[in-house]
């Protein structure tokens, strides 16, 4: 049995070795420039040892997408319906920039599959993100109800975060460049957290909403 145990903490870690190194590979050269004996390079592996834990370069390039997808749904998953929308807003902004700082190249590479229209990822998307979005969607109109939110779109709200968040990783050299730094200086970080939070919340609080505003 402790062997056993043995061999899948192994089994394990080479199959995250391998999502490392391939999630490097895939970033400089995408999907159609990438060959599979420079992901095996990258892993320390032999290539015959790398297509024992996936087939083919098509199902490694999945795996890496779909573990980025995983980790960003935690954030969104932990937006508890009876928090205060403040306090829920606040954080799952902050660790959505986390994840921006922290996971850049992951960020980038998933945009570039969403842009080219999600062929390889649809079926992930609808079967793990759709109803996690849609649950999400109902706990702020549940807030929206009790009065704790103006009347906004909830979708939009949430593709708003995303797009603010998610730019700090997709366009972080155009960041850099005009900023002159970037969220790896924690200043900056606290600094552009504060400011989306700000403007996020000015926007969708209730006791700033207009009555007579209306959803989308």
């Amino acid at each position: 049995m402790a062997e056993s145990r043995s061999k899948s903490r192994i089994g394990e870690a080479n199959v995250e070795r391998i999502l490392d190194a391939a999630l490097v590979v895939f970033s400089r050269y995408g999907l159609r420039g990438a060959r599979t004996d420079q992901i095996a390079e990258a892993a320390g592996m032999s290539k015959p040892n790398l297509l024992y834990y996936f087939r083919t370069k098509e199902e490694l390039y999945i795996a890496v997408l779909e573990r980025t997808l995983l980790m960003w749904l935690d954030p969104l998953a932990r937006i508890d319906p009876e928090a205060d929308p403040r306090e829920a807003l606040t954080d799952y902004i902050t660790r959505k920039l986390l994840s921006a700082r922290s996971h850049p190249d992951e960020s980038r590479l998933f945009a570039t599959e969403v842009i080219q229209g999600a062929p390889m990822l649809a079926t992930a998307l609808k079967r793990d993100l759709a109803p996690l979005v849609e649950a999400k969607i109902a706990t702020i109109a549940r807030w929206i109800g009790e009065g704790k939110l103006a009347p906004i779109d909830p979708m939009t709200l949430i593709f708003m975060i995303w797009a603010t968040t998610q730019h700090y990783a997709d366009f972080a050299a155009q960041v850099s460049l005009l900023a002159g730094q970037g969220l790896e200086d924690p200043a900056y970080f606290e600094r552009t957290r504060d400011t989306i939070v700000e403007v996020i919340l000015r926007g969708v609080l209730a006791d700033r909403a207009d009555p007579d505003r209306s959803p989308a």
